[in-house]
């Protein structure tokens, strides 16, 4: 049976192919520590109790059918104040769309901003805008990145590419890798947008920004988010904004996401996220307009929150940087936002104990789920090649007890390669 172009050229997931290598060997009785997924154990990191009670409330009180398309009016107004509260935008609730998370967004201003063909810039690495543009029939070009510079794309980076480009995709923090834009970074990068929208004739589609500040609120130490609109107000008509309640209140499995924008922009979305019946349970929608309002349990839920995750990052960061003093071909990225830290493992060309050759970073991953009993995400997952040998660790489904005794037998795997 004959299937269309899209589905035959689609690729799948392959975080999922690492998730079936775990779930063999799990199978079997092995436990490992599990760092590819970018979850929470619910036992390690359940939601807020308050936010918890509200939902089984709403259910009683039987908020079981269907919710408006762009979501209850009451939870666009509360988003809308907490947007203004934590970190200063000004969106009116007709410029904010709810959905089934943050992905059905995406989708949207995909579909809504995109036709078959138009080029659309991402950083590689960067989460599923590859599988995106496969979607949305684009002409997708991912922009090479450095360690040096985190990971993130600068001005420079772009610039080559920047003509007559119809979307840039962007995330900050970034996952996979857990870094920042800094405020000089980004504003370079908004007037290099600025300046292209200038250059277009009348009638041709401007260069929009697709902005995923999912993380916004999980941000470390001194680092700080910084988002398009705060640094260049002349920026907001081509800013589409992606964000919600899923990673913040470790709630991903409550499907509350968020995206706002302009109004003609956000309207369109509304559309497509109507037609895939992609909209938040109403219940759950109930219980989150109700808890974004309750400004000292968020505060509170935030930063107990956020000192955990802290623990467990700095736990694998000051582990691989041990492994590093001791001589080992590794290195880490200083935690900074999210729930990942870039981890590198140069151990391409090495040799196993039982002869075989490590090629790339996929042999590596795999050789450390096996030998190590810890299983990473290469960046080839996220768009680079895969001689690339830096990986995403995501400490969402583990403990920083388990990290640390992680260490050990990572070291112990890593001396065994010739």
């Amino acid at each position: 049976m004959s299937v269309s172009r899209l589905a035959q050229n689609l690729r799948g997931s392959e975080i999922i192919k690492i998730a079936g290598e775990i779930n063999e060997l799990k199978k079997q009785g092995q436990n490992i520590v599990n760092l590819t997924i970018g979850d929470f154990d619910a036992n390690i990191y359940s939601i807020p109790e308050e936010l918890q009670q509200g939902i089984v409330e709403a259910y009683a009180a039987h908020q079981t059918n269907y919710p408006p398309a762009d979501g209850m009016l009451n939870l666009r107004e509360s988003v809308s104040g907490f947007l203004k509260e934590e970190l200063g935008l000004s969106y009116a609730s007709n410029e904010i769309l709810i959905s089934s998370g943050s992905r059905p967004i995406i989708y949207a201003t995909y579909l809504a901003l995109i036709d078959p063909g138009d080029k659309v810039l991402f950083p590689a690495p960067s989460w599923n805008n590859n599988h995106y543009c496969d979607l949305t029939s684009a002409n997708g070009v991912a922009i090479p990145t450095r360690a040096e510079n985190n990971f993130m794309p600068t001005a420079d980076d772009l610039r080559p590419h920047i003509s007559g480009a119809a979307m840039l995709a962007l995330c900050s923090p970034l996952n996979p890798t857990g870094t920042m834009f800094s405020k000089k970074d980004l504003e370079a990068i908004c007037d290099l947008v600025l300046e292209e929208n200038r250059s277009r004739k009348a009638g041709e589609k401007p260069l929009y920004i697709l902005y995923d500040q999912i993380y916004s609120m999980l941000t470390f130490g001194e680092h700080q988010h910084h988002d398009p609109v705060t640094l260049r107000p002349e920026i907001r008509d081509y800013v589409v904004y992606v964000d919600g309640a899923s990673k913040c209140f470790a709630a991903t499995g409550v499907r509350v996401g968020w995206g706002f924008g302009p109004g003609n922009v956000i309207e369109k979305m509304r559309s497509i996220v109507g037609h895939m019946g992609a909209w938040a349970p109403k219940a759950e929608q109930v219980a989150m307009a109700e808890y974004l309002k309750k400004k000292t349990a968020v505060a509170d839920f935030l930063g107990n929150f956020k000192q955990r995750v802290t623990q467990s990052l700095d736990a694998l960061h000051k582990g691989f940087q041990h492994l590093k003093a001791e001589g080992f071909d590794v290195d880490s990225i200083e935690p900074m936002g999210a729930i990942y830290l870039t981890l590198k493992l140069n151990y391409s060309g090495k040799t196993t104990p039982d002869g075989k050759v490590l090629n790339n970073s996929n042999d590596i991953n795999f050789y450390l789920i096996k030998e190590a009993k810890v299983a990473l995400v290469p960046f080839s997952s996220f768009g680079t090649g895969p001689e690339v040998n830096w990986f995403r660790a995501s400490v969402g489904a583990c403990s920083s007890e388990e990290i640390a005794a992680m260490i050990p037998r990572v070291k112990e795997a890593l001396s065994k390669l010739k």
